[in-house]
């Protein structure tokens, strides 16, 4: 009797572990979400947001029976989300805000800042030691002249424990008050090294110490000091009203408590600020600063301020040529050898293949400091070869147009074994019968070349060219290993040389700014950048026609 197979055994693996998937997918929910709490509490509150939504629509992915074919696309579309889209949303975002070195905390950061500094009052200064007492306790041991003050033993914690019991609220974060008493004799305890002080620093900073004669509070202002101190500003909840009749209702109301002036946040500088009787920001910006949003501050800059404006528009030219004769050096030089190597009249064809592709093997970084050896000025074997043969030495490094050739010159170096690899490929596709008919005609090998060889490969070489075009627009390595964008660019007010690329030159304005970082200009360039390659890439598309297979 035959067997027919139910219509179960064709519907595929029935899942037997059912809770198993239930419970991984249970437990990655609660772990990104208490990740998500957290980077939320800590104040990241996008990264929190791109957690939520990535672990959300994975979950729903693998755990929804309808979307099972798109498990297998989903790592794919979510790594492209975090490292390509996310990246990219960030940048732009950050190119409308004043984030830089000096602008990176939020206005609660900066007000928590400002309420934490402190200044000295009358009552002196003193000079403490901490003393090894019993059962891992400690005695402070204070002196101010002849006058000799000293604590009951405490225990002190170090700086993690003393932060884990704030925050778990097993340890008030309120000052810790310490009576203090008239030391009459040598305790004969053992003082404790600086690493020890160090070490407990954070519950050091939370002792109010109490003097026994006229009850002055002391409270750390150094590793060895202690001090009359009172904090700088007051917070203000409630608001206050000016001698002006000026009411100002504002949870960030501070008090300078010095001088008794009040400050706000300035919300278009980004910085807290005095404000008049009139409620009117006067005086400069008080560091740290708030990031805040500027609209197109940082686009109009790159456009008007003439400190940018001309490096920019001279970086972008400099890019523009760069990445052209890159591309056109490595072309010529890579599609000539290529026909050489191909000759097979050429004898020993495959060591002059290996030798020639050899520095395309070399990684790039160690090719281009070796250069910068080569060309060293002073010492380097270029210029010690020039200065014997024709006894000149070139400023490679200090002249602007000897910094860029030797930058070409490197970079035509590190391209053509690519170029020729390709149109070794290509030449194969050539069929022969083109040759054997010019030769009829007359034809000699230098007409052939560029009647036959050059347009046939330049039709399938165009997507390549604008992609290794593309690639030396944003040639970061080589500008930053060989020259760092030297020379520099005279009367730039932001870092630039004329060396840099548009990609150097934001690095640099990011990383390198001699007056703090500009994290929004140099985001607003990339953004620049990202149009044009994009344009590029749209560009590649069109020529390859790929968009039409689409």
């Amino acid at each position: 009797m035959e067997v027919v197979p139910s219509v179960e055994s064709y519907a595929g693996p029935k899942d037997k572990h059912v809770w198993l998937k239930w419970t991984i997918a249970a437990l990655v929910a609660i772990l990104n979400g208490y990740a998500a709490v957290m980077m939320y509490a800590s104040g990241e509150w996008v990264f929190a947001l791109l957690d939520l939504v990535v672990v959300s629509a994975g979950l729903y992915v693998f755990m929804n029976k309808k979307t099972y074919a798109h498990r297998y696309i989903f790592p794919g579309v979510a790594g492209m989300v975090v490292f390509i889209i996310f990246p990219l949303a960030y940048t732009i975002g950050i190119a409308f805000t004043n984030y830089s070195g000096s602008n990176l905390l939020s206005v609660e950061q900066a007000r928590d800042y400002h309420l934490k500094k402190s200044y000295k009052v009358a009552g002196g200064e003193f000079d403490f030691t901490l003393l090894e007492a019993d059962n891992g306790q400690f005695q402070l041991l204070l002196n101010q002249g002849e006058q000799t003050f000293v604590s009951q033993p405490l225990s002190l914690m170090n700086n993690k424990a003393r932060e884990l019991a704030v925050r778990e609220g097993r340890a008030q974060a309120a000052p810790q008050l310490v009576e203090l008493q008239v030391a009459t004799a040598e305790t004969g305890r053992k003082s404790a090294p600086i690493r020890v002080i160090v070490e407990h620093r954070t519950h050091l900073s939370g002792l109010d110490l109490v003097l026994p004669d006229d009850g002055t509070h002391l409270t750390l202002s150094s590793l060895r000091k202690f001090a009359a101190q009172k904090p700088q500003y007051t917070r203000l909840m409630d608001g206050a009203v000016l001698k002006s009749g000026v009411v100002i209702k504002d949870s960030n109301l501070l008090r300078d408590n010095q001088t008794g002036e009040l400050m706000l946040p300035n919300g278009d500088t980004g910085f807290y600020q005095y404000i008049d009787e009139q409620g009117q920001f006067v005086g400069k910006g008080i560091a740290p600063g708030f990031v805040v949003s500027v609209g197109w501050k940082n686009f109009a800059r790159i456009v008007t301020d003439p400190g940018i404006q001309a490096p920019f528009l001279q970086i972008f030219v400099w890019t523009v040529i760069f990445s052209t004769c890159s591309v056109a050096f490595t072309l010529a030089i890579g599609m000539v050898l290529a026909c050489l190597v191909q000759w097979e009249e050429l004898k020993g064809r495959g060591f002059y293949r290996v030798m020639l592709i050899l520095p395309y093997a070399i990684p790039a970084f160690i090719s281009i400091l070796v250069f910068k050896g080569l060309f060293n000025q002073n010492f380097g074997e270029i210029n010690m070869f020039l200065e014997a043969a024709f006894g000149i030495k070139p400023d490679w490094y200090t002249n602007p147009f000897l910094a860029k050739v030797m930058i070409l010159i490197v970079n035509t170096w590190l391209g053509y074994p690519y170029m020729m690899i390709l149109c070794m490929g290509l030449l194969k596709a050539i069929p022969e019968d083109l040759y054997e008919a010019s030769a009829m005609d007359g034809a000699g090998p230098v007409q052939n070349f560029f009647k036959i060889t050059v347009p046939l490969l330049m039709k399938p070489l165009t997507p390549l060219l604008i992609a290794s075009f593309a690639f030396n627009f944003n040639n970061f390595v080589l500008i930053q290993l060989l020259t760092n964008g030297a020379p520099d660019i005279i009367g730039a007010s932001t870092p630039a040389g004329t060396t840099d690329l548009l990609v150097s030159y934001t690095y640099r304005i990011a990383f390198q700014g001699s007056g703090g970082q500009d994290y929004g200009l140099a985001s607003a360039i990339a953004t620049a950048i990202f149009l044009i390659v994009g344009a590029l890439a749209l560009l590649n598309l069109k020529l390859s026609k790929a968009d039409k297979q689409l």
